[in-house]
């Protein structure tokens, strides 16, 4: 079980402030200066337009306070990041039930949780490879409490597919066959935590199956 490193991508944030504020503060003594030095030169029949260059201050004032602005909330960002990766520390080595249209095979064993039976009485699953191709296909009652699907990890050959992600859809099916819309939640082991994307996201690894760390809907043990 790994976890990892979360400030990669918010210290890239920070260096992109620190740089911004190094270059405002540059571009502001060059303000000054080119000013002070209008100031003394300028004809005094036809003095600098004091609004004007006052509006030009505050405008460098609003600048400065903007980046100073941004960098207290990258900082603000960047304890929130860090804050959840611990707390999802605790999540290491649980069973979690989480949103998504791959199921992750752990072991040799994947698990679908069904919705309690309703308008839909029973649902076809459907499991598929990444070239589309359906592997194992089964049709099952669902129950008044909900229920767990267990699949074994074989095709329909029964031949033992290699751990991993793999696509699955669920049809539900009224009492007189007509397709119903079924929504059911996935089961796995966490194995890890990391940030991925550009914005940090922080993921949650299930074997070979990484999620959002908002799609978990429960923690089981």
């Amino acid at each position: 079980m790994t976890t990892v490193n979360p400030t990669g991508s918010s210290s890239a944030s920070s260096q992109a402030a620190a740089s911004a504020a190094t270059t405002f503060g540059s571009d502001f003594s060059t303000f000054l200066t080119l000013l002070t030095t209008q100031l003394k030169n300028q004809d005094p029949t036809k003095a600098m337009d004091t609004t004007e260059m006052t509006n030009q201050l505050v405008a460098f004032s609003q600048v400065e306070q903007q980046i100073a602005m941004n960098t207290n909330l990258q900082k603000m960002i960047s304890l929130e990041q860090a804050s959840q990766v611990t707390a999802s520390q605790a999540l290491l080595g649980k069973t979690v039930e989480v949103e998504s249209d791959r199921l992750s095979l752990q072991n040799g064993q994947a698990q679908l949780v069904l919705p309690a039976a309703g308008t839909a009485t029973r649902a076809i699953i459907t499991v598929t490879d990444n070239a589309g191709r359906t592997i194992r296909q089964e049709e099952v009652k669902l129950e008044t409490a909900g229920s767990i699907w267990s699949w074994d990890g074989k095709n329909s050959s029964g031949v033992v597919q290699p751990d991993g992600a793999y696509r699955f859809a669920v049809a539900g099916r009224d009492a007189d066959g007509n397709p119903v819309t079924v929504t059911a939640n996935v089961r796995g082991t966490v194995t890890a935590t990391e940030r991925t994307g550009s914005d940090g996201d922080l993921s949650l690894v299930l074997g070979g199956l990484a999620v959002d760390y908002t799609a978990v809907r429960r923690v089981v043990n």
